[in-house]
C-alpha cells in the first residue's frame, strides 16, 4: 500500500513527524524528511508548524483537536473555556483554556491558548471529564473544582447554575480538598 493511502484512509487529521515516522515505518530521518517535504509540495500535508501537519484545510479542524495536538500529550478542555460557553462566567473568551502536564500560551492559526500544568495524580483522574467530539471536556463542575484549585478566590457571575454538592464530591474524589 502506498503511504499517501496509508495516510488519507486515517479518521485522524493531524500528525507529527514521528507519528509519520511510525505510520510508514520510516526510520531513516533523511526519507521521512524528503517524503514529508513532497506531500507538502503537493499539497497533501499542511504544515501547521514546525514537525506538525495536516492533512485537511487548517480552518476545518476542529480549533480544541488543534491544541490538543499541537500539544502531543495527555490534556482536556477546563476553566474558562467550559465555563463561559456555560454561561457561568460572562467575560469575553480571549484564548481557550486546557489542563494538561505543561504550563504554556501559544497561537495556533488564528486561535490563542493558554495551558494550565497539573500535578499527575489530579489530571489523570477523569471525574467529571467526558469526551466529546473525540475531545476529552470537563463538565461544568470539573471545570468549577479546577478553577478554584488554580484560583481560590475566583469570582463567578452566574452562581446559580453550579451543583455546589457536585463541585464539593469532585474536589475530594480528584484530591483537590
Amino acid at each position: 500500500m502506498y503511504r499517501i493511502d496509508t495516510l488519507l484512509k486515517l479518521k485522524e487529521k493531524l500528525f507529527h513527524t514521528n507519528d509519520l515516522a511510525l505510520l510508514w515505518g520510516i526510520t531513516n530521518k533523511n526519507t521521512l524528511y524528503t517524503t514529508i517535504k513532497r506531500y507538502v509540495q503537493k499539497g497533501i500535508l499542511i504544515p501547521i508548524h514546525k514537525g506538525f501537519y495536516s492533512t485537511i484545510p487548517i480552518d476545518q479542524v476542529d480549533p480544541f483537536k488543534l491544541a490538543i495536538g499541537y500539544l502531543h500529550r495527555f490534556a482536556y478542555i477546563s476553566c474558562e473555556t467550559i465555563l463561559i460557553r456555560k454561561g457561568i462566567i460572562f467575560q469575553k473568551e480571549n484564548y481557550l483554556t486546557l489542563i494538561s502536564s505543561v504550563s504554556k500560551k501559544f497561537s495556533v492559526v488564528n486561535h490563542s491558548y493558554l495551558v494550565r500544568r497539573l500535578k499527575d495524580t489530579y489530571l489523570y483522574n477523569d471525574r467529571g471529564i467526558d469526551i466529546i467530539n473525540g475531545v476529552m471536556m470537563a463538565g461544568v463542575e470539573r471545570a468549577v473544582a479546577d478553577l478554584l484549585y488554580f484560583n481560590p478566590e475566583f469570582y463567578f457571575d452566574n452562581e446559580k447554575k453550579i451543583d455546589w454538592k457536585k463541585v464539593k464530591q469532585i474536589q475530594k474524589e480528584v484530591g483537590y480538598l
